[in-house]
């Protein structure tokens, strides 16, 4: 009869045994909810995930380093792309970009009048020192040419008529000088310095994009539609481009994700678009649906612990994603039990 029930007891054990492979797997990462059950026609693996917004946790800083002027979102606030989310003090930049249009305009200035030329009354001007010279020119020539007659008729002397021939070559080199003048004043403009005068202004134009560019680096931007996670900045604080000095971070929460862990012993059984679900404590039996969309590489350690006294630390695991579908909210960072379906009908 005692030998009877030893073998009894060792049936029992055995069958227990054989019945072992038939549970989900890892099933104490799940906190209380029902885990669902293998058949020959579904089978789960189970594995350990943290929520994550589809673009993950953005860290906006500033380009520049200085003070900030004010920080205009606070935390779970929703914000659109582009919107400013923070300002740096700023003064010093409005300066630069003033003084490049004042610039910029006396560029354009000198380019304008180059092309335009001598104005209106500078060409009055220059054609009546002409005329004026040309009057005295010939007024010379005739009082040298007399005095020329008269000293060879010996009725002046030779120095006097030598006198009014200076003069006249005086008038001469007076009447040449107006009227290369006036030529210079009434020509086209040389394509040489048509061309420094247009190069003075892409200099200054290039000069003023380039203080707007740094203004504009002053208003920090969100760079994508989504909510603010946390905030690290408040007005009156310094930020710096020397070293990581995030002032909010930002994440899209339009589409959710869960980063699970899947353990290397199920890596083989994976597959892209293999529907899943996930549950959490909080929410009790309620299921959250979705798919495979991605499947690590490479094997690492865990990224998501469990809280268990008994759970291994050293296991290999493989990171997989798992997308939600459209409509179902959870919070961001919330660790969850992820299934996904290995075995079944489609």
């Amino acid at each position: 009869m005692y030998r009877h029930k030893i073998v009894l007891s060792l049936a029992a054990v055995a069958a227990l045994v054989a019945a072992l492979p038939l549970l989900p797997t890892r099933a104490h990462f799940n906190r209380g909810n029902a885990i669902p059950q293998a058949s020959s026609r579904e089978a789960f693996i189970a594995a350990p995930g943290r929520v994550e917004a589809v673009s993950e946790e953005i860290r906006v800083s500033s380009e520049l380093s200085g003070r900030l002027k004010s920080v205009l979102v606070e935390e779970a606030d929703h914000i659109r792309r582009g919107q400013i989310v923070a300002q740096i003090e700023n003064d010093d930049y409005i300066a630069r970009v003033a003084g490049a249009q004042a610039a910029l305009a006396e560029r354009e200035a000198e380019l304008q009048r180059t092309i335009n030329g001598a104005r209106t009354q500078e060409r009055h001007a220059s054609r009546a020192s002409l005329k004026a010279a040309e009057a005295i020119l010939e007024n010379s020539r005739r009082e040298a040419e007399r005095r020329r007659n008269l000293a060879e008729h010996q009725m002046v002397s030779r120095d006097e008529a030598e006198r009014y021939e200076r003069a006249y070559q005086v008038a001469l080199a007076e009447y040449e000088r107006a009227q290369e003048e006036f030529s210079l004043v009434t020509a086209d403009p040389r394509e040489e310095d048509r061309r420094k005068a247009e190069a003075g202004v892409a200099s200054a134009r290039a000069q003023l994009q380039e203080a707007r560019a740094y203004l504009e680096k002053t208003h920090i931007r969100s760079p994508l539609d989504g909510v603010v996670l946390r905030k690290f900045r408040h007005a009156g604080e310094s930020v710096s481009t020397q070293f990581d000095s995030p002032i909010v971070t930002l994440a899209d929460d339009s589409r959710l994700r869960v980063r699970l862990d899947v353990d290397e012993t199920d890596v083989a059984k994976l597959r892209l678009g293999q529907p899943a679900f996930v549950t959490a404590e909080a929410y009790g039996s309620q299921r959250f649906t979705g798919q495979v969309i991605r499947i690590g590489r490479i094997l690492g350690r865990k990224n998501v612990r469990t809280d268990e006294p008994t759970e291994h630390v050293d296991t290999k695991i493989l990171e997989t994603l798992v997308e939600l579908d459209r409509g179902q909210k959870l919070p961001l960072g919330l660790r969850v039990d992820s299934y996904v379906r290995v075995g079944g009908p489609e």
